[in-house]
C-alpha cells in the first residue's frame, strides 16, 4: 500500500505541460517548466542542478518531496493494455519515432492524464501518453499501436533507444553529478519550486 501511495502522490506531475496550465485554481501557482540536468549539491530541501545549457538552477523542494529512480527496460517489457508515455518525433516517412519510451506503473493509470501534445526534450518532439493496443513488426523497428481519449496512433519504436519504468526512490540519489528530470513551478519572484524529482538510478538517467 505504501508504495503505490507513493506512486500515486508522484503522479501528478507526469504531465505535459498543458496538463499542467490547465490545473485546477487550488493547484500550486507559477509558470510551469522543465529542468533537466546534473545534480551539484542537496543541501536540506535546496538542490543545485546544472541545467543540459549550463545555466545553473536552484530548486526549492516542498518539505515533504519524493524523489523516484528508473529500472531499465525492454519492448518485450511491454504488453496490450499497459500505460506508457513517449517522446517521438516525426520521421521522414510521415510517421512518428520514438526518442524513448517510459513504462508507468499500474498505479498512475487514471492519475495520469490520456493526451498527445508538445514536448521540449528535442525540437519538435511530442508526448504521447496511451494505452498499448499492440506491437507490430516493421521494416524500421516495431510499431506501437496506442489509443488515448478514443484517438489512436501508432509509433514506430527503433531498438537502440532507452526503454524505462519508475521505482521508489529517495534523497540519496541526488547525489553530485547524478542526471535528473524535474517538473518545477517558477514563481514570479523568480523562485523554482517542485515537489518530485525523478532521479538516475543505477546508471539508468532519465530520457525524457
Amino acid at each position: 500500500m505504501r508504495t503505490r501511495s507513493l506512486f500515486i502522490a508522484m503522479a501528478g506531475v507526469i504531465v505535459a505541460l498543458p496538463a499542467l496550465a490547465q490545473a485546477p485554481a487550488a493547484a500550486p501557482q507559477g509558470t510551469p517548466m522543465r529542468v533537466r540536468g546534473t545534480v551539484e549539491k542537496l543541501d536540506g530541501n535546496v538542490l543545485m542542478v546544472k541545467s543540459r545549457d549550463g545555466a545553473d538552477v536552484t530548486v526549492d523542494l516542498a518539505p515533504n518531496f519524493m524523489v523516484r529512480g528508473l529500472a531499465k527496460k525492454s519492448l518485450s517489457d511491454i504488453h496490450q493494455g499497459d500505460f506508457i508515455a513517449s517522446t517521438s518525433v516525426k520521421g521522414a516517412d510521415g510517421k512518428l519515432h520514438a526518442i524513448e519510451v517510459h513504462i508507468f506503473p499500474e498505479a498512475m493509470r487514471g492519475v495520469v492524464p490520456e493526451q498527445q501534445a508538445p514536448w521540449d526534450l528535442v525540437p519538435d518532439s511530442v508526448m504521447t501518453n496511451a494505452v498499448v493496443q499492440g506491437v507490430a513488426a516493421a521494416p524500421q523497428g516495431n510499431t506501437l499501436k496506442m489509443t488515448y481519449k478514443g484517438n489512436e496512433t501508432e509509433m514506430v519504436v527503433p531498438p537502440d533507444i532507452p526503454i524505462v519504468t519508475y521505482i521508489p526512490g529517495d534523497a540519496s540519489l541526488l547525489k553530485p553529478g547524478a542526471a535528473v528530470f524535474i517538473f518545477a513551478l517558477k514563481q514570479p519572484d523568480g523562485k523554482i519550486t517542485s515537489a518530485n524529482v525523478t532521479a538516475e538510478a543505477n546508471g539508468i538517467k532519465p530520457p525524457m
